[in-house]
């Protein structure tokens, strides 16, 4: 993916970046500011064009936005001013599903998402960590093949973070849905990642990949057991020593766009 500037010059965003993609797999995404991932994300999901190559799935070549790929944001991009209800079954209606499949599937996504008895509230009242629940609960109510996560939870204190980690990898579990999350923080990363891809600026490109057992680990086990395994601190170790070096390398450059 090049950006041409418009002063002149361009931006070679992507460069030869090639997956494989199997359904059902949780891939996370990580690497320093401006390494692509963003943009990566923006490809796959059809809002961008790449100026080389194609993304499928399916087998059929992605051209545009499509009710196959759901996108959760950092914020949760809801309609502020209608009920939780009315968020949720946004998407099914203007699909044409009929009102009382819609209204049955919404109630159980609150469910699942853990927010039943809710569904009346205006959205502006809910909490950060509520309106994510939300976010997820809309995406999901459309059916996609695959959910696209943009920083999910960065926007979320700590303690919230946490629980709403264990809500991604039980909606992952439940929903068997392929999930690609971007996330600049390397604990989330490897905690929801079965498959790691860790990502080099200028231009981005794929410099590693993991098959990480965290995931797993923690669909039967404790967040805290997992996060303090002498497997995951040392990975984690690893993967922060590697993206630090890129950090050091960008800043020395002198350039820090």
């Amino acid at each position: 993916m090049v950006f041409t500037l418009p002063g002149g010059g361009a931006v070679h965003a992507l460069n030869n970046v090639s997956l494989d993609i199997k359904q059902g797999q949780m891939v996370s995404v990580l690497g320093p500011s401006g390494c692509g991932k963003t943009t990566l994300l923006n490809i796959v999901a059809g809002f961008l064009s790449p100026t080389s190559g194609e993304v499928r799935l399916n087998n059929h070549v992605v051209t545009g936005p499509g009710a196959e790929r759901g996108m959760v944001f950092q914020q949760g991009a809801l309609f502020e001013w209608m009920t939780v209800n009315e968020n949720i079954e946004f998407g099914p209606k203007m699909a044409g599903k009929p009102r009382a499949e819609t209204a049955t599937k919404c109630e159980e996504l609150l469910n699942i998402v853990g927010l039943a008895g809710f569904g009346e509230k205006p959205v502006y009242q809910l909490s950060g960590g509520m309106q994510q629940r939300v976010a997820l609960a809309r995406c999901l109510a459309n059916d996609p093949d695959v959910i696209l996560m943009d920083e999910p939870l960065g926007a979320l204190d700590a303690l919230t973070r946490e629980k709403m980690q264990g809500l991604v990898l039980k909606l992952w579990k439940e929903t068997g849905k392929t999930i690609i999350l971007i996330t600049h923080s390397v604990e989330e990363a490897l905690f929801l990642g079965e498959r790691l891809i860790v990502m080099a600026p200028r231009p981005g490109r794929i410099v590693k990949e993991y098959d990480l057992p965290f995931a797993e680990e923690a669909l039967i086990s404790e967040a805290r057991v997992v996060k303090a395994s002498a497997e995951f601190v040392a990975t984690r170790e690893e993967v922060l020593s590697m993206i630090w070096n890129m950090e050091e390398e960008i800043m020395g450059g002198g350039d820090g766009t």
